[in-house]
């Protein structure tokens, strides 16, 4: 009930103007989102890759006018122009929200307008030197966004997919894209039970099946957790081949730095800009003990 509660407060207009005009909340912002423009955003990124890597996430989803999401594409070409010009581009890839790009505008060709976007945004990432993962959203948009992220790979087979072990499809969608960058997260929405497992422990144990079809496949897994029984888990099952364990900005950082030092390939997902709201409640959502979690994190910085 209280993710659900958290889920409809990351809708709501009203909470979403009061929570960005509190000061209370802006320590709790400041911890977990890297600032509201680009010049933030890489000098946060360039002080994370000395010893991981980054994929950058410009926040903002279901825009519903064709003039924001021409924005969020321009957001993103001078991100990966910036990324470029201070050398960061080996070692800083790029989040996109195909929601933010246009899949969510009323009209027909919202799907076609969200790939063009998408594409503009690989064709620049290519000539930066760096990659792109497409973020999965609600369950309602995945086979949207998974068949526009194989147009996408026809010319940019780097493109990375995300895929939620929440639903109960996800065992089926991993056997098709184990051949490529995959990153497995547990589901960050309030899906139906009719499409999605509902208790932790269920979500956990899909979370592992998926992880040994990708760990099986010849692509990069891309492990997104904080959870210290499936990093166990993955740093197993992942012995002797290359894949990545991912961890959100601001969240467990003295783990990263550890897991870093182990010799482990840690990336760090890296939120920035206005629209912070929708992302820090849904990161609240996906477990409400985060709450008291994210609490503790503000309290020791480590």
């Amino acid at each position: 009930m209280l993710r659900s509660a958290l889920l409809a407060a990351s809708r709501s207009g009203a909470l979403r103007t009061f929570a960005e005009d509190s000061p209370l909340l802006r320590p709790v912002v400041d911890r977990f989102v890297a600032g509201t423009t680009v010049d933030e955003a890489v000098a946060a990124a360039r002080a994370l890759v000395a010893d991981r890597l980054v994929t950058v996430d410009h926040l903002g989803e279901d825009t519903t006018e064709p003039e924001q999401a021409a924005a969020t594409v321009e957001a993103y070409l001078v991100l990966l122009r910036r990324l470029s010009d201070d050398g960061l581009a080996d070692r800083v890839e790029v989040s996109v929200k195909l929601s933010a790009l246009g899949q969510s505008l009323p009209g027909g060709d919202a799907g076609k307008i969200a790939l063009d976007h998408a594409r503009r945004i690989c064709e620049a990432a290519h000539a930066a030197g760096t990659t792109v993962t497409v973020d999965m959203e609600g369950h309602t948009t995945t086979d949207s966004t998974l068949g526009i992220v194989r147009e996408l790979r026809v010319d940019h087979p780097w493109v990375g997919a995300v895929v939620q072990a929440a639903l109960r499809r996800t065992e089926g969608d991993c056997r098709e894209l184990a051949g490529s960058r995959v990153r497995l997260c547990k589901g960050a929405y309030d899906e139906p039970a009719s499409v999605a497992f509902r208790e932790r422990a269920e979500v956990d144990r899909s979370f592992v099946r998926c992880l040994r079809i990708l760990m099986a496949g010849s692509g990069l897994p891309m492990v997104a957790t904080h959870d210290p029984v499936l990093i166990d888990i993955a740093r197993h099952l992942g012995r002797g081949r290359p894949y990545e364990l991912q961890m959100l900005h601001g969240v467990r950082p003295g783990e990263q730095r550890a897991l870093a030092a182990a010799g482990e390939r840690v990336r760090v997902y890296l939120p920035y800009g206005a629209q912070w709201y929708g992302y820090l409640v849904r990161r609240l959502a996906e477990r409400p003990a985060n709450l008291a979690f994210f609490a503790r994190s503000l309290l020791t910085k480590s």
